[in-house]
């Protein structure tokens, strides 16, 4: 028998709504923005996700834990979430792939998890409120201390996470092959867009996403990813004068938070969305095609369409929950790019053709000699 250390925890919003439960990992007390994700699967890939750095994500599926964790599925070196919350936690999973529990994993990073929580009335809080700052404590019981507490914390508006998950150096993902060179500004890089970007035969080097537009063309590539990241893309105005002085020079292709990146080097601007787009299970409409993609979503800011006024730029994918902008393209240069994640399995492989449409892109670039 599998056995769980236990202690009783709060999680308390900053309009002072408190959640009970219980520790099935880690101790202390934690902030972050709350979020919700409506996958069924894929918790160790959202827990290693740099998209989640500064928030504390709540699962709606109520039975998290049953497949273990291995290391196969990890999306960045180190779990990126500042604490997580789940209805029942399962301690004896069976799946034969996984090497460890869920609590292991965070116990070995400390990060707090906790479970008994009513995630479906927690759930209903935040899209009812909108996402709010929240505090997770096994220390301070006392809902109006915490509800100060999380008021008063940081948040994600105005704030610069992106210097926190970004690499520090430049390397190399390996790759069998090298028909292509593609350049990665890393904003926190989910693992599986390098292993999409090197399946198809591309050799990727992964730089800090404050490399300047020079030094990243002084590299000779073939195309430039603008890579996802974290919160909120207004304050990373090094990446948007580095984006902006790539436009042209070099095929683009940006993903989530490169996609705001890119659309703000437009001349567009952001917005933060009420409570997000996060789960497995976010229909988007191709206007080019009129197909329907099932896709993964990860974000809590979005790029007003109206904003762009370049005649130039089109919406090419909605999001048909709510018309918000998916995906956009440049027709006179060679940029585009979606604010969901091509690289994960949501339809399972709906949003696969994306990495393709960018190799004939670097491929256009090369037989026209370069740009």
């Amino acid at each position: 028998m599998v056995t769980v250390k236990s202690r009783k925890a709060l999680l308390v919003l900053e309009d002072g709504t408190a959640f009970e439960g219980r520790t099935f990992a880690g101790e202390g007390e934690v902030e972050g923005e709350v979020v919700f994700n409506t996958s069924m699967t894929g918790y160790q890939e959202i827990l290693t996700d740099p998209s989640y750095c500064g928030q504390i994500v709540v699962m709606t599926y109520p039975l998290v834990g049953n497949y273990g964790i291995n290391p196969e599925d990890m999306e960045s070196a180190n779990i990126q979430v500042a604490g997580f919350a789940v209805r029942e936690y399962e301690p004896a999973p069976s799946n034969w792939r996984s090497r460890m529990t869920l609590a292991e994993f965070l116990d070995r990073e400390g990060i707090v998890g906790i479970e008994g929580v009513d995630t479906r009335a927690l759930t209903r809080r935040l899209r009812l409120a909108g996402a709010m700052k929240g505090v997770i404590s096994t220390e301070d019981l006392d809902p109006l201390s915490l509800a100060a507490k999380a008021g008063a914390s940081q948040g994600l508006v105005g704030r610069d996470l992106v210097k926190g998950v970004s690499c520090r150096e430049a390397y190399q993902w390996p790759t069998a092959e090298s028909r292509h060179h593609v350049v990665v500004l890393d904003f926190g890089v989910k693992f599986n867009i390098l292993r999409c970007l090197a399946g198809r035969g591309c050799r990727v080097t992964i730089v800090p996403a404050w490399t300047s537009a020079d030094a990243v063309m002084a590299m000779n590539p073939d195309g430039v990813l603008l890579s996802n990241g974290p919160g909120d893309p207004e304050p990373i105005t090094y990446a948007v004068d580095t984006i902006r002085r790539l436009i042209g020079r070099v095929p683009l292709f940006g993903i989530c938070l490169g996609q705001q990146l890119l659309g703000i080097a437009l001349g567009g601007k952001t917005y933060k969305l009420k409570f997000g787009h996060r789960g497995a299970n976010h229909p988007v409409k191709n206007l080019l095609t009129g197909k329907v993609e099932i896709t993964t979503q990860n974000h809590g800011f979005c790029v007003d369409a109206d904003s762009i006024k370049d005649p130039e730029v089109e919406v090419t994918h909605v999001n048909l929950n709510d018309g918000t902008l998916e995906g956009m393209r440049h027709w006179g240069l060679p940029a585009f790019s979606v604010q969901y994640h091509p690289e994960a399995s949501a339809g399972p492989h709906d949003a696969a053709y994306l990495f393709d449409d960018f190799v004939a892109m670097m491929e256009k670039g090369s037989a026209d000699g370069g740009r």
